[in-house]
């Protein structure tokens, strides 16, 4: 599908897979065959996440008490890496999918299709396409959103929005579905709705940062479900995006280079950890280092070396399957920097004006009764959770990293914390990282292997499905951040 219409001269240039059904441009001339790679993640090895699982007991109890599929998929299996953090993404699924709300089953999953398909993400549209239909829904609204209510297809402006832009939401998108007339949205089902959002677009971010494969279906012949898009196929090697533990090419990437990476970092938080309690910064530090940041993020990912693609791919018409596109309006709408080169008119979010903990937890859970509670318990688990380790070194104290991860998140979506030194970040997060941080938490559609495996060589698996946990919970509160802030002003 191109932005402007179709166009036969475009699509004749394209082709799809027959295996993962991705649109490959013709002139790769890459012979596709059955590549799949076994377990859960094509990024970390199986039996990595296969120990975890067979010493657990508390996931299988967590699956048997909060999954909606009634099994253990891949999601589940690479996140019980961390079962603490676990229990309280499962429960708070749990309850905006199956506990009572403000809006019927079927459309809950109906909207994490839609919320997925601005990712691509065909692993959560098929998961949700099977729980729509399990759950009561017409099966004539899988046939794309001209077929659902127009109340349904209202929401796509505010879904997108969320998805790629959510600075631009503001009252007058919330005036527009809750004014008067036949289609409608009440403030708890909007609230429920913009909570579903959400969660699907920041957990695509999760299923493509973390490699997540399709679900194996043992009523097919080989096991898996062909109509599902793993991020991860041999059609990717076209693009030079091994399903080996690739790494990069070039001299300085070698084990002993990655060794003194760690200690060079573990130098950085201990001497920030030290001049912390040294010395302050001043307010007007604080901000000047927040717009550097901001502005150095727009160099993050255009023509770097780590993307699998030329960035030239990425800027032509979007080209979506049939599968995801009847799910997509205006498939070319997508992220831009909050800090676009010579554009200075879009006012930084304060956090401090407007807090999770002190206005969007309460508006949630006044519209929508208890999710503020699973959210805000769920936020505090990923920013808290530790085993203070980093890699083979134990007693580490690991805040200092956690909080860059987050914070860094966050000001690529124009949130700024008063309190927060961002220079920090730039101390932290090595350039590698920063480009896997952007890409998985703004276009995660694009994450490739060879990010993944381009930072922390020497960390641990479950340490970087660590930092994909804190991406995704930080997009979340971004992206709900925005839209409760829209809704407060909508009140008052």
């Amino acid at each position: 599908m191109n932005r402007g219409g179709s166009n036969p001269a475009a699509a004749a240039n394209y082709l799809l897979c027959t295996n993962c059904r991705k649109v490959l441009r013709k002139d790769k001339r890459i012979r596709v065959s059955q590549p799949l790679t076994r377990g859960p993640s094509a990024f970390i090895p199986e039996k990595e996440v296969v120990q975890a699982n067979t010493v657990d007991e508390r996931t299988n109890f967590l699956v048997e008490e909060y999954s909606t599929s009634g099994r253990l998929d891949n999601i589940t299996q690479v996140m019980s890496l961390h079962t603490q953090y676990l229990e309280s993404f499962l429960r708070s699924q749990f309850y905006m999918l199956r506990m009572d709300g403000p809006l019927p089953l079927p459309y809950r999953h109906y909207i994490a299709v839609m919320a997925a398909a601005r990712h691509q993400c065909a692993y959560l549209i098929n998961m949700h396409v099977d729980e729509f239909l399990k759950t009561g829904g017409i099966a004539e609204w899988l046939n794309g959103l001209e077929y659902v209510p127009q109340r349904l297809r209202n929401l796509n402006e505010i879904n997108k929005l969320l998805a790629h832009r959510p600075w631009l939401i503001t009252k007058e998108h919330i005036q527009k579905l809750v004014k008067t007339g036949e289609h409608n949205w009440s403030l708890p089902e909007l609230v429920h709705a913009v909570v579903l959002l959400a969660h699907y677009h920041a957990l695509a971010s999760f299923v493509f940062g973390s490699g997540i494969n399709p679900e194996r279906d043992p009523e097919i012949s080989n096991g898996f479900r062909l109509i599902s898009v793993n991020n991860f196929c041999v059609c990717d090697l076209a693009n030079d995006n091994s399903i080996e533990n690739a790494s990069l090419t070039g001299s300085n990437f070698g084990i002993v280079d990655s060794l003194s990476e760690l200690e060079a970092l573990m130098e950085r938080m201990k001497r920030l950890q030290e001049d912390r309690d040294d010395e302050g910064t001043t307010q007007e530090e604080m901000t000047t280092r927040f717009e550097k940041e901001k502005k150095e993020s727009l160099f993050v990912v255009s023509g770097d070396t780590f993307h699998s693609f030329p960035r030239s791919d990425f800027e032509d018409d979007v080209v979506l399957t049939a599968d995801v596109s009847r799910y997509v309006e205006d498939p070319g709408f997508g992220y831009e920097d909050f800090a676009r080169r010579g554009e200075e008119h879009l006012p930084t979010f304060r956090a401090q004006d407007y807090t999770w903990e002190n206005h969007g937890f309460s508006l949630v859970n006044r519209l929508y009764s208890d999710i503020g509670h699973l959210l805000d318990e769920k936020f505090r688990m990923v920013y808290t959770l530790t085993y203070n380790t980093m890699a083979t070194h134990e007693d580490v104290d690991t805040t200092t990293l956690r909080r860059a991860l987050f914070n860094y998140v966050h000001c690529m979506f124009g949130i700024r914390y008063d309190d927060y030194d961002y220079g920090e970040v730039n101390q932290l997060l090595e350039r590698s990282l920063k480009v896997y941080i952007k890409t998985v938490a703004c276009y995660p559609e694009r994450t490739t292997k060879r990010m993944y495996d381009s930072y922390w060589r020497q960390f641990k698996h479950s340490e970087k499905v660590h930092v994909n946990l804190l991406l995704m919970e930080a997009r979340m509160q971004a992206e709900l951040l925005y839209a409760l802030r829209a809704i407060t002003r909508h009140l008052t």
